[in-house]
């Protein structure tokens, strides 16, 4: 990186010279021009690369999971995945970057190491089943990585929950209840840096073996027709059956987001809320856009990592 020391600029003088009709501006040297300001010293200064983000992703080779570690690459982002079984089956090229650990959250030490390093962490654990296996999924997992994470230092914790569904919670009991545990260690453990982002149905194209279920085909109306039909969703028992489905890379976009942008605001953000965040830009993206600077006449867009890295977190 060079610094500028010292830097001298070139200016005419003008004086003005009135007359009945105009004034015209003449330079007090004779047809002499504006010259380029000239560097009479610089320096090369060796710095330090800026530190890159670090993201963990628990749940990683999952649905939503896989989309949550394609969205943090994407963002140039130093991008790791835990999970029981390890490495993804996913055979696109974007999961060689990915850092695969095979660990077990109810047994920290089988896992302790993929923290090593870790700015963020992202859990996209969940599961169904009895209702002491899905408290015991959906809520002990999550509270043990969530303690794990704050032990170890990490900055901040993004937990993909889910909404409520009114008469649907007194079903599916146990996994509600093991959300809202986790939710609160979270709360508890990162009053500024953790973020509970509850979800709906989410869509997307699922992968059930070596098929691809299009869930968009259903999900994608339904959003739209719900998302005008908000009020509906306060009607008591029934109105939060009205919650409107979301696509799974949205979710990975704002989960990346909360993750990784400081002046993200912590707490719950709702079904609405991510789809609101979703269509947003975020720092990044705008500094990313406006980074401008005039050239021979032109305006250039320059997409600088470590200025952008620096800029968003402003």
């Amino acid at each position: 990186m060079s610094r500028l020391i010292q830097a001298r600029f070139s200016l005419s003088r003008f004086s003005s010279v009135a007359s009945s009709r105009n004034v015209r501006f003449l330079s007090t040297e004779s047809n002499k021009t504006d010259e380029p300001f000239k560097v009479e010293e610089a320096e090369t200064v060796n710095m330090p690369p800026l530190p890159t983000e670090k993201l963990l992703v628990l749940g990683g080779n999952g649905f939503v999971g896989s989309h949550v570690c394609k969205e943090a690459l994407d963002r140039s982002l130093t991008v790791a995945s835990l999970s029981r079984t390890g490495r993804s089956s996913i055979q696109d090229s974007w999961a060689n970057s990915v850092i695969w650990h095979q660990g077990n959250l109810f047994s920290t030490d089988s896992w302790k190491d993929a923290l090593k390093g870790v700015t963020s962490v992202i859990s996209c654990v969940g599961g169904f089943g009895s209702n002491s296996h899905m408290y015991k999924i959906n809520g002990t997992a999550n509270i043990n990585a969530i303690r794990a994470a704050s032990e170890e230092g990490v900055k901040r914790f993004v937990y993909i929950s889910a909404a409520d569904f009114g008469v649907v919670n007194y079903v599916l009991q146990g996994y509600y209840e093991g959300k809202r545990a986790a939710e609160t260690e979270l709360l508890t453990r990162y009053p500024y840096g953790g973020i509970i982002l509850r979800p709906g149905f989410i869509y997307g194209t699922r992968r059930v073996g070596s098929m691809k279920v299009p869930l968009g085909v259903v999900g994608s109306p339904l959003e739209m027709i719900l998302q005008r039909a908000k009020p509906l969703s306060q009607i008591p028992l029934v109105g939060p059956l009205f919650t409107p489905p979301v696509n799974v890379t949205a979710v990975a976009k704002v989960a990346v987001r909360a993750a990784t942008d400081p002046v993200f605001p912590p707490g719950v953000i709702d079904v609405h809320g991510i789809i609101r965040y979703s269509q947003q830009r975020s720092p990044v993206d705008v500094v990313q856009l406006f980074l401008l600077k005039r050239e021979t006449g032109r305006i250039r867009v320059f997409e600088n990592d470590h200025i952008l890295k620096r800029c968003s977190s402003f």
